[in-house]
């Protein structure tokens, strides 16, 4: 591990927000921060699970993620965030793919339990994702905030701090189909699903630890909106000031609207 310092730390209620001086630094930060609590867990009994994030957000983070030799990943469990509706693992913007590609093929985990967004039963599939989340309670949750202050494809129309189920499927609102148009992974809004199999609110609310690694200009609003907007469905992030060990991880893009003293 490296250790890095941020160069601003502070509290917004129970959430810890942390400044880097760049996005370099911020994903080894958050490196560090996940490795540490898959460790602690492996420690203790022998086994960690852990659920990642995918898109530009989580670059950095998994570049550095993957170098690091201090996690045994012969005794880590995977499950992701989330996938679209209908999508092949083929598919060029497909989460599945996104992760094998950048870090699964490599680290070889023990095991990996992906929500496959492309079978023809999909009730069955959230089903069982949500079955195999309660037969493995999460140890550290890495996660990113959309440009509408979603986490996971938890939009503000569809967000739902109450939800009773830990997987379902969702309807992706306009802004968050503009974003991933944005970063790349479309060629037009109409090749944009507009629903997506997702982990719900209360199934990232009760891992033991939350990773969350916000960089770039484009999140500016949605840092500031998580950290002063009253805790609402209208920006999801906020939820994340009420978890007992949750991280926000910034570079100073992402952090340029917040006060230089909070």
């Amino acid at each position: 591990m490296n250790n890095v310092t941020p160069n601003h730390a502070f509290k917004v209620d129970q959430l810890q927000v942390k400044i880097y001086d760049s996005s370099i630094s911020m994903g080894q930060a958050a490196s560090d921060f996940v490795a540490g609590e898959l460790n602690r867990a492996t420690q203790k009994r022998g086994y960690a699970n852990l659920i990642f994030a995918t898109g530009a957000s989580q670059f950095k983070f998994i570049d550095a993620f993957k170098k690091d030799k201090t996690v045994d990943w012969a005794r880590i469990t995977v499950f992701h965030l989330d996938e679209y509706k209908g999508m092949s693992d083929q598919h060029p913007a497909s989460f599945r793919r996104y992760l094998k590609e950048r870090i699964l093929d490599e680290v070889k985990p023990q095991q990996i339990y992906f929500l496959n967004g492309d079978v023809d039963d999909i009730d069955a599939e959230v089903t069982n994702y949500e079955r195999l989340l309660k037969q493995h309670p999460v140890d550290v949750a890495c996660i990113g905030i959309g440009e509408n202050g979603h986490i996971a494809f938890n939009d503000p129309p569809v967000a739902d701090f109450n939800d009773p189920k830990l997987v379902k499927v969702l309807e992706l609102d306009e802004a968050c189909r503009k974003q991933q148009l944005g970063e790349g992974w479309f060629d037009t809004i109409h090749d944009v699903p507009t629903h997506a199999l997702s982990l719900t609110i209360p199934a990232i609310m009760q891992c033991q630890a939350v990773s969350t690694a916000v960089p770039d200009l484009r999140k500016a609003d949605a840092v500031y909106n998580t950290l002063n907007s009253e805790i609402s469905t209208s920006c999801p992030a906020t939820i994340l000031r009420t978890h007992p060990k949750a991280v926000l991880f910034l570079d100073p893009d992402s952090a340029s609207k917040l006060e230089k003293a909070e």
